[in-house]
């Protein structure tokens, strides 16, 4: 048996940063992961050819570098091997005529591309901006506080006047779908596209209400801050934290498969493994799950549950599905609107705001999508050390796909195993990107398909392959992540948290709900108020 302070399931990002700072603290930690290697959705991997470094899942490290827990610890992230490669191109779309538009560092380079379109969405995008910057600083300080706190409500009156001048705006903003936002701004269909594709990012089709704030936070933070990526990987992050972890009283052990959390006295004791190990925490357990897998399968005979927290989990839902292809290439694509594409980091290929609708509906319907929409990601762009000098490496990732088939919109793939669909499926993105960039199929050297399935099988919180581990729609955000009541971290039983892309402030890599948890345990709660001690008293 081991004993320790604190044990972790899972070596996601979020929950390895957790556990940093709980040794710092001088406390002492085991960090308990079921695959071969740490990291979950963060892993860099050689998955095509020898010397061909491919981010696995998640590339963008935006979140990360605006956040907390980068701000507290950069020096020793920087010293334990985390670097970073910037782009400042940072996205752009490419449209069937030819022609595109792209958003960077550079903002004049931004209109000029805009302009092209529309001279009246150029001048937009410069008003839309302006509202961005006043709004953001209040926006990205409740993002890292946490909800319904006396944090939020300290951030919020630090904006005080901001906020009751647009306190409108603001909450039109909340519930806003990416076509709302777009097509109340611009003009142009292409304008509209390349801001509203970043809504699939995030489980949001363009009808979709509550994802119109999240195009506006990516176009324009990618505007001011271009796109960060990992150098050499994003696994250089994973790196960084478990040495960072390792260096004090902290441990990560790999191949252990958490299958059960002991309960005893209403207090959550111990982490027993597939393996019979059992490993005691004397003073707390971090589950960095999702809420089925906690409540529903660890905790399932440990203890009993309020009846609002089982219906919480049992009714936890999943977006679409997600396609990853790998591709080791000679060349970058030789895209047809131009050499400026090779320049930017994510090119979206959608090709317009409708197509976006139809492909989302289509994956959430469980058909393959004909046209779906793809990110090429070229990160050889930026960071040229993820290849052999001279060649590159490609992220492809599609966006969405159903987490499970039952039909083909194009009447052309039979199967509904994703094991033997996936490698067609790409077959069809690789054609659909040789419209917008003639021969690349004859510049792939080898590539390696990752389809809904392999995610979930190769990270469990990622169910249906949805890489968001949980729909982000705004039933399942906000106070209602991951059910309401608890959106605060803790659960039921004491002495177990919750950590990961389920929790608040939800998905991306940024490490907030791990600096979230992590200040919970480390730094004196702030006593009750009277008002919240009356409002408790009320309810009872």
């Amino acid at each position: 048996m081991s004993r320790s302070d604190a044990v972790v399931i899972g070596a996601g990002h979020n929950a390895l940063a957790a556990a940093v700072m709980l040794v710092k603290d001088g406390w002492k930690v085991t960090v308990l992961e079921r695959a071969d290697h740490p990291g979950g959705a963060v892993r860099t991997a050689e998955a095509t050819l020898p010397g061909y470094r491919h981010d696995l899942y998640a590339a963008n490290l935006n979140i990360f570098m605006g956040g907390a827990f980068f701000e507290r610890f950069k020096d020793e992230l920087f010293a334990n091997g985390f670097g970073v490669a910037g782009a400042e191109h940072a996205f752009a779309s490419a449209f069937p005529d030819g022609t595109w538009a792209g958003v960077g560092t550079d903002a004049g380079q931004t209109v000029a591309s805009i302009a092209h379109h529309s001279a009246a969405d150029a001048e937009a995008w410069d008003r839309l901006g302006g509202f961005f910057g006043e709004v953001s600083p209040a926006l990205f300080g409740v993002l890292g506080a946490p909800m319904l706190s006396r944090a939020t409500a300290q951030v919020l009156w630090g904006h005080r006047s901001m906020v009751r001048e647009r306190w409108r705006e603001l909450a039109r903003l909340a519930l806003l779908s990416p076509r709302e936002l777009v097509e109340g701004h611009f003009e142009s269909r292409e304008v509209q596209t390349l801001v509203a594709s970043w809504g699939m990012h995030m489980d949001f089709g363009p009808d979709t209400p509550g994802g119109g704030v999240y195009a506006l936070i990516e176009s324009y933070a990618a505007a001011a801050h271009g796109m960060a990526l990992g150098a050499g990987g994003a696994g250089c992050l994973t790196d960084a934290l478990v040495k960072m972890l390792t260096a004090g009283e902290g441990e990560v052990i790999c191949g252990a498969e958490a299958t059960r959390v002991e309960v005893t006295g209403g207090r959550a004791r111990a982490v027993v493994t597939s393996d019979g190990r059992r490993f005691e925490a004397t003073r707390a357990v971090i589950a960095g799950t999702g809420p089925r897998a906690l409540y529903e399968r660890l905790l399932a005979g440990q203890t009993a549950l309020p009846r609002s927290v089982a219906q919480g989990a049992r009714n936890y839902s999943y977006g679409p599905g997600t396609l990853m292809i790998h591709v080791a290439a000679e060349e970058l694509p030789d895209w047809a609107a131009g050499p400026q594409l090779r320049e930017y980091s994510y090119v979206h290929i959608a090709p317009y705001l409708g197509d976006l609708g139809i492909a989302y509906a289509q994956a959430m319907a469980g058909v393959l999508p004909a046209q779906p929409m793809i990110v090429v990601g070229q990160p050889t762009a930026v960071d040229p050390s993820r290849a052999p000098a001279g060649k590159h490496v490609l992220w492809i990732q599609v966006r969405a796909v159903p987490a499970a088939i039952t039909s083909d919109a194009s009447g052309e793939i039979e199967t509904r195993d994703w094991d033997a669909a996936k490698e067609p499926y790409a077959d069809r993105v690789i054609g659909l990107i040789e419209h917008y960039a003639p021969g690349l199929s004859g510049q792939i050297l080898a590539r390696h398909v990752i389809s809904p399935a392999d995610l979930e099988a190769a990270n469990p919180n990622l169910v249906g392959g949805d890489h968001l581990g949980g729909s982000l729609h705004p039933a399942q955000n906000f106070i209602f992540r991951p059910m309401a009541g608890w959106s605060g971290h803790r659960t039921p039983v004491d002495g177990l948290y919750m950590c990961g892309a389920a929790t608040w402030p939800g998905p991306g890599v940024g490490a907030g709900s791990g600096w979230l948890v992590g200040q919970q345990l480390t730094q004196p709660q702030p006593r009750m108020s009277r008002l919240s001690r009356a409002a408790r008293r009320a309810v009872r």
